[in-house]
C-alpha cells in the first residue's frame, strides 16, 4: 500500500488532484479549513490508493507526496 502525505496548510483546494485520482481516494474537505482559509484535500478512502501518484503530478503547488 502506498503512503500519501498531504501538506494541508499549503493546499489551496483547487481539486485538480481529486479529479486526477482514478480510484476516488481524495476529496476536498467541506468542514475544516487551513490557516489560509482554503478547504484542503484529504484521503477519504486511503485503502483504495494504488500509489499511481497522479495526484502528486497534477498538484500545481506540490503539496502531495506518494511513497510506494
Amino acid at each position: 500500500m502506498a503512503k500519501v502525505t498531504i501538506n494541508n496548510e499549503r493546499c489551496k483546494g483547487c481539486g485538480l488532484c481529486v479529479s486526477a485520482c482514478m480510484k476516488g481516494v481524495l476529496e476536498l474537505s467541506t468542514e475544516e479549513t487551513n490557516k489560509s482559509g482554503y478547504f484542503p484535500v484529504y484521503q477519504a478512502r486511503p485503502d483504495a490508493c494504488i500509489g499511481c501518484a497522479a495526484c502528486a503530478v497534477m498538484c500545481p503547488d506540490c503539496v502531495i507526496e506518494v511513497e510506494r
